[in-house]
């Protein structure tokens, strides 16, 4: 019988805990930044490209999965400062919720096709997808007003689709910069 003791690696380390919070601090101050157009939107989503790039999708899914549950609890991190179940069961909720998809899509990839960035970016690409279906159909579900599946997408995907490809663009020029000095996955 052996007297050495093995000692298990956690699941995620204090550095990864450290890094997925800060992400959700930096996703926090995306939502606030409202970039006005035809249709306002938030750099959310690109806070979320961006933690997927630096942390990999297990720090990301951590830090997405805070970042709601900080929100519903009422800390004001969604856009416009709002925070509480109430915005989280409303129309958007469903697109909040559909950002945890891109990371749990993309912990998939990795499981299957490792870190190759041609596959990160599918998989990013699909996640987005699911986060637009999801929300949609919860948009849909929710909305005080029958809402066909073509207005919907006209309201709440469309005017999104082009700012939401350049965020990406834009997540994979910072995130490449950032890798080059730390490492977290």
């Amino acid at each position: 019988m052996s007297d050495t003791i093995t000692r298990k690696q956690p699941i995620i380390t204090v550095r990864e805990m450290t890094a997925a919070a800060m992400m959700t601090a930096v996703t926090a101050i995306c939502a606030w930044i409202s970039v006005p157009a035809n249709v306002p939107f938030t750099l959310q989503t690109f806070a979320i490209f961006t933690a997927v790039l630096i942390l990999g999708a297990k720090g990301a899914t951590l830090s997405v999965l805070t970042y709601l549950l900080l929100g519903a609890v009422g800390v004001p991190v969604f856009a416009g400062f709002k925070g509480g179940l109430s915005i989280i069961l409303g129309t958007t909720g469903g697109y909040m919720l559909g950002f945890l998809l891109i990371p749990l899509v993309c912990l998939g990839k990795e499981k299957i096709f490792g870190q190759k960035i041609i596959f990160t970016v599918a998989a990013l690409l699909v996640g987005l997808l699911l986060c637009y279906t999801f929300g949609t159909s919860w948009f849909i579900h929710v909305s005080t007003k029958a809402v066909s599946v073509k207005q919907a997408l006209k309201w709440c995907v469309i005017p999104f689709i082009i700012p939401d490809l350049m965020k990406l663009a834009l997540a994979l020029f910072v995130s490449y910069r950032v890798r080059k000095h730390l490492k977290f996955y």
